[in-house]
């Protein structure tokens, strides 16, 4: 039974599909894709009757992570992978950074995972569970205009070692780190993007389906692997 935050819409909704298609239950966390999330449960209903559900709550409120938790709980009466993919996106260029903004952007990256993972981790242990942080490349190599994020990302990098370390053995920790393999919704210059993907080792973009088999991969053939951080970006990082 997978709990997956921001699991509405692209590359998480992609994670749920897979998952779910390999035969776990799915409670589809959204903020405010509400239409997306219900037609995904839906989806997977018909597929497999009373196999995934839906719940509303943002992530920064104090009380959200254990109330998802526990509505998790009980919906399916049991939790095994919970899987931290919400995140905020923005620019943040020096001098113009507000208090707002790194309350926001900490918040959605940083915070609400380790807030969750607290919440998940007496079910977790239960089920000798795993949990699967989403992290980004530039965690480790910042992104020019967005020092907020690249740092809340760079946190959560070692916070998903750091938890790798304190809940283990009963729980696996580990991170995703993607690459170019979904631009944002914002326009974004083609010139960059050019760049973006000559930087990478393979030359071209990857999908958001290369990132949802890596997370197959840890939940289901990884017994072994804990504390890692998985780069899943053709070669960018290198």
């Amino acid at each position: 039974m997978i709990l997956i935050t921001g699991g509405a819409r692209r590359i998480g909704a992609e994670i749920a599909r897979t998952l779910h298609a390999a035969g776990a239950s799915v409670m589809i966390h959204y903020r405010s894709s509400a239409a997306a999330a219900i037609a995904l449960a839906d989806e997977f209903n018909r597929a497999r009757p009373r196999s995934a559900a839906i719940h509303a709550a943002n992530l920064l409120s104090p009380d959200a992570p254990e109330t998802l938790v526990a509505a998790t709980l009980l919906e399916f009466g049991r939790l095994d992978i919970l899987i931290n993919n919400a995140s905020g996106f923005y620019p943040t260029p020096v001098g113009k950074i507000t208090l707002p903004q790194w309350e926001d952007l900490m918040g959605s990256n940083l915070r609400a995972p380790l807030f969750l993972a607290q919440a998940a981790a007496p079910s977790l242990g239960l089920r000798r569970g795993l949990i699967i942080n989403m992290v980004d490349i530039h965690g480790l190599r910042p992104l020019k205009g967005y020092p907020v994020y690249s740092a809340a990302k760079a946190g959560l990098a070692m916070l998903t070692r750091s938890l790798a370390r304190e809940l283990g053995p009963e729980i696996r920790v580990n991170g995703i780190a993607p690459g170019p393999v979904l631009w944002p919704e914002n326009d974004m210059d083609e010139d960059l993007k050019r760049e973006i993907i000559g930087k990478t080792a393979l030359k071209r973009p990857g999908s958001p389906q290369d990132i949802a088999r890596t997370a197959l991969f840890l939940a289901k053939d990884a017994p072994y692997i804990t504390g890692q951080i998985i780069a899943v970006d053709g070669g960018r990082s290198i």
